[in-house]
C-alpha cells in the first residue's frame, strides 16, 4: 500500500492505493495549526475505511502547505507537481491543470507525456480560493454547501467589478440594498471567481480542475467553460488530487519510474 498526504493551510486529506493505483481509502479533516497531528488523525481515518493497518504502507509522500511538519514521510513534492500528477492520471496527454485551493490557486500546464512545461499561480490574495467564499458565506449567514444550490437557481446575470474581498463584500451589500435577489448575488459571487481563475493565466483546449472548491461547487467549472470555450474535466474525488498525485508519486518512486522533473521546492509559495 502507498499513502499520500496533503497537509493543506485549510484541510488535510489522505489518499491510500495498492500496487494497481486503485484508491483504498481516503479521508479528510481540518488542519489547524497542529499539522502532525492532523495529519496522523486523518490517516488513522482512511486506513479505517478500509480495515488497513498503518504497518501495511509501504511509502508515505507528503505534499501541501504544511509538508515538511509530518514526520513520516518518505518523500515530499510540491502540490503543483501533485495536483498535476493525479490530473495526468485521470486524463493523459497535452492539459491544462486548474487547482482551486482554500488558500491559493494554480494554473499547470502539461505536455504530451505529462511534464510540467510552465504554471501560475494566483497573488497573495484570498480572491478566487475557498477562503473568498467562505467569507461570503460568513457575510451571508448562508451555509457553504447550499450556496452553489442556490447560484444555479439565479435568473439575472449580475456583475461583481473587484477581485478583492473586501470590496467584494462591499459591493454584495450594495446589491443587497438594491433589492437585488439572493440567487443572483451568488451567481454574481461564483462569476468573480470564475473570473479570477481565467484572469490568472489561458485556458485552452482541455483543462482539468481540481481542489476543494471544483469539489463543493461545480458551477464554477460550468461558469469557467462558459466563458473560455474549454473542455471542462473534473476528476473522481477533485479535493484529494494532491493526496492522490503523492500517492502515485510514493509508488513510483518504489518502483524506480522517473516521477517527475520538479527539480526544486521553489514552485510553492
Amino acid at each position: 500500500m502507498y499513502c499520500g498526504i496533503d497537509s493543506g493551510a485549510s484541510a488535510t486529506k489522505v489518499v491510500i492505493i495498492d500496487e494497481k493505483k486503485n484508491i483504498c481509502g481516503y479521508a479528510v479533516t481540518k488542519s489547524g495549526i497542529e499539522f502532525a497531528e492532523s495529519a496522523q488523525r486523518c490517516l488513522k481515518s482512511a486506513l479505517e475505511a478500509f480495515g488497513g493497518k498503518e504497518e501495511d504502507l509501504k511509502m508515505i509522500f507528503c505534499t501541501g502547505y504544511g509538508r515538511y511538519n509530518v514526520e513520516k514521510c518518505t518523500g515530499r513534492r510540491t502540490e503543483i507537481s501533485c495536483h498535476a500528477r493525479a490530473a495526468s492520471h485521470f486524463k493523459p496527454g497535452k492539459i491544462t491543470v486548474v487547482d482551486i485551493g482554500g488558500q491559493d490557486s494554480k494554473v499547470i500546464y502539461l505536455d504530451e507525456e505529462g511534464k510540467r512545461v510552465d504554471f501560475k499561480m494566483n497573488r497573495k490574495c484570498a480572491a478566487g480560493t475557498g477562503a473568498f467564499l467562505e467569507e461570503i458565506s460568513a457575510q451571508l449567514g448562508i451555509p457553504l454547501d447550499k450556496m452553489a444550490e442556490l447560484a444555479e437557481k439565479a435568473t439575472q446575470n449580475l456583475t461583481l467589478g473587484s477581485f478583492c474581498t473586501v470590496f467584494t463584500k462591499t459591493e454584495i451589500l450594495t446589491l443587497a440594498r438594491q433589492g437585488k435577489k439572493l440567487e443572483d448575488i451568488l451567481r454574481a459571487v461564483y462569476d468573480s471567481v470564475a473570473k479570477r481563475i481565467i484572469e490568472m493565466a489561458p485556458l485552452e483546449g482541455n483543462v482539468v480542475i481540481t481542489g476543494g472548491v471544483i469539489a463543493h461547487n461545480p458551477i464554477v467549472g460550468h461558469l469557467i467553460e462558459e466563458k473560455t470555450g474549454a473542455t471542462i474535466f473534473v476528476p473522481p474525488l477533485p479535493q484529494f488530487a494532491g493526496a492522490l498525485g503523492a500517492a502515485l508519486f510514493a509508488l513510483e518512486y518504489d518502483i524506480g519510474k522517473n516521477i517527475d522533473n520538479d527539480k526544486s521546492d521553489k514552485t510553492e509559495i
